[in-house]
């Protein structure tokens, strides 16, 4: 498993493999506070929104610990599968998830108000959580109904 603080700048160098992104009518601030909000603890729809709906954080069976870095954290799990590796930029409000695969997400401002993407650079055939099937044929449908159920959740909290 990738440990380096550096996950963010090794992603940035790759191609995009698939993309998707939605929009907001709200504050740019407003919504990456919501989206890049990560600590220790549970993870819920107040604590790494962007994994909130995995299956092992709807069993209360994945938590959030710190990394060694600033901004580095690990969702780990109750059960045999390999922690996720996580590292925030708040500044560039920008979060960077590796698990099975490895992706970026990133809240800009647009005229709509805030466009959230989300682009995954890398797969990662060899870890215990990838499913082939889901990696090729269904990977962009995927990433758009969790992009779409995260920004339905912010939507809700923001009231736009």
């Amino acid at each position: 498993m990738h440990t380096t603080p550096s996950l963010l700048a090794e992603l940035d160098a790759l191609p995009a493999r698939w993309e998707v992104d939605g929009t907001l009518a709200a504050p740019v601030a407003a919504v990456a506070t919501l989206l890049l909000t990560v600590a220790e603890g549970r993870v819920g729809y107040d604590n790494l929104l962007v994994l909130a709906r995995a299956s092992t954080a709807r069993k209360g069976a994945m938590t959030v610990v710190a990394g060694p870095a600033p901004g580095a954290y690990r969702a780990e799990f109750a059960g045999p599968v390999e922690p996720v590796e996580i590292q925030l930029d708040r500044a560039r409000s920008r979060m960077a998830v590796q698990s099975w695969y490895a992706g970026v997400h990133a809240v800009t401002v647009c005229p709509a108000g805030t466009r959230v993407t989300h682009r995954v650079h890398r797969l990662l055939p060899d870890h215990p959580g990838f499913t082939a099937g889901i990696a090729e044929i269904g990977m962009r449908a995927r990433m758009s109904r969790d992009l779409r159920r995260v920004l339905d959740v912010i939507a809700g909290r923001l009231d736009c």
